[in-house]
């Protein structure tokens, strides 16, 4: 009897002590640590806002190799969840708001080894080429928890995994910045950056002449519009913009092959009275974006011939000046887009 009195005295005592120690901590938690990572801050939140992604600079893994993982919803959008469970415990995250390349906040669920809920906090400021991320957790603490932070700040006891998870995602962001950086930099020639693209097959509708240079303008000026008016009246679909398909350019006789006309949809035997059709086979070309009036689109051919001397490229076919902006809708001769592309192989 006696012993059993004395357990029943050590329960309560138990108890009691519990409760003094739950009513001593602290009811909020909340912890977080920063890094700043030399890439911009677009670079940084992408890795952020995918929870795919931040199972790979995340270091949980590194802490439990034996965790599963499950995502479900909208990759890297509000709604997104991630599910995990390992010899640490069990819980989700859910994405519960976003400020583009600013700021997100997820739903921390921890359903072992007790059960709480956070809320996870990413900041991302944005200091030019590089940015300043932070990542922390908050929310109200639990009678365990409460607990738990009388003996320990619970800043100092995650902490050091944010450290370790920030240390992880400025190695990957500012690796995959890097990369980009080079490939920008390997693309660009004369100041402009050139892209490679695989075009279908194109047909275009239009007049072909060997023209003098000093006679372009009034030659143009006549068939790219009458180009459109006989696609139309012969009912054939037109499918881009007004476009020059040179097939030479003779520098000593200052005067150039070529056709100005429309891309148009192939339907059958295309004929139409005053005007060629010519099909460009499927091919690899060079894309530059010019910004810009006409009379300074030669700098963009040079920087073409950069580009293909010095990736070993053969230039072949045909080269095109599609011109995007109508120059009588839009006076402001820098607003004009004019895409030249070069046929490669």
């Amino acid at each position: 009897m006696r012993t059993l009195k004395t357990i029943l005295i050590v329960l309560l005592s138990l108890v009691v002590l519990l409760a003094i120690l739950g009513a001593m901590g602290s009811s909020a938690f909340k912890a977080g640590r920063s890094v700043t990572i030399h890439a911009p801050a677009a670079a940084a939140f992408a890795n952020i806002r995918s929870l795919q992604r931040m199972d790979e600079w995340g270091p949980w893994r590194e802490e439990d190799p034996g965790m599963t993982n499950s995502f479900e919803g909208p990759e890297g959008q509000v709604g997104s969840i991630s599910r995990w469970k390992g010899a640490s415990g069990a819980g989700s995250q859910e994405v519960i708001a976003i400020e583009e390349d600013k700021s997100m906040r997820t739903r921390l669920i921890f359903e072992e080894p007790w059960r709480s809920e956070y809320t996870g906090i990413f900041e991302v400021e944005s200091m030019g080429d590089s940015c300043r991320v932070t990542w922390g957790m908050e929310g109200e603490n639990g009678w365990a928890g409460r607990i738990f932070s009388v003996f320990m700040d619970p800043d100092q006891m995650v902490g050091p995994m944010f450290e370790k998870g920030l240390a992880n995602l400025k190695t990957l962001t500012e690796g995959q910045h890097l990369a980009v950086q080079e490939e920008l930099k390997r693309k660009t020639f004369g100041g402009y950056v050139i892209e490679t693209v695989e075009r279908p097959s194109m047909t275009y509708l239009g007049k072909r002449s060997v023209v003098k240079w000093t006679d372009l303008k009034s030659f143009f000026g006549k068939w790219l519009p009458a180009s459109f008016e006989g696609a139309g009246k012969s009912g054939i679909r037109t499918t881009g913009p007004p476009t020059a398909v040179y097939f030479m350019w003779d520098d000593v006789k200052k005067q150039a092959d070529l056709l100005a006309g429309v891309p148009v949809e192939m339907a059958g035997d295309i004929k139409v009275p005053g005007l060629d059709v010519y099909t460009v086979p499927a091919c690899k070309v060079l894309v530059i974006p010019y910004w810009g009036a006409y009379e300074g689109i030669g700098a963009a051919h040079e920087a073409m011939d950069a580009m293909i001397k010095a990736n070993g490229l053969t230039h072949y076919g045909n080269v095109f000046e599609e011109y995007v902006t109508d120059p009588m809708a839009e006076p402001d001769t820098s607003k004009w887009l004019t895409n030249v592309l070069y046929m490669v192989k």
